[in-house]
């Protein structure tokens, strides 16, 4: 659980972060943990910020598909909150 956590700024493409780790040395979890994260922290309130709200979030992962973020991982998530009505509480 460790290694995901820790692995969860890594990116796709290598620009990530503690390791630049890329593609398949990413564990599954943390490219998970990712997408989750990034959508959590643009679409929520911050003290340093307002909300940028769930789409700008959705917007985010779908451009950067298959450069930052996994393209499964992106699909799922797209499809929980476009096609199921998935919401943040």
């Amino acid at each position: 659980m460790a290694d995901f956590v820790l692995q969860h700024h890594e990116r796709m493409n290598g620009s990530g972060y503690p390791r630049n780790l890329k593609g398949d040395e990413i564990f599954l979890e943390a490219l998970i943990m990712a997408v989750a994260d990034v959508v959590e922290a643009m679409a929520s309130y911050r003290p340093y910020r307002p909300a940028l709200g769930i789409e700008l979030a959705l917007e985010e992962i779908e451009k950067n598909k298959g450069i930052l973020y996994d393209d499964a991982v992106v699909n799922a998530c797209l499809k929980l909150f476009r096609e199921k009505s998935y919401h943040l509480k």
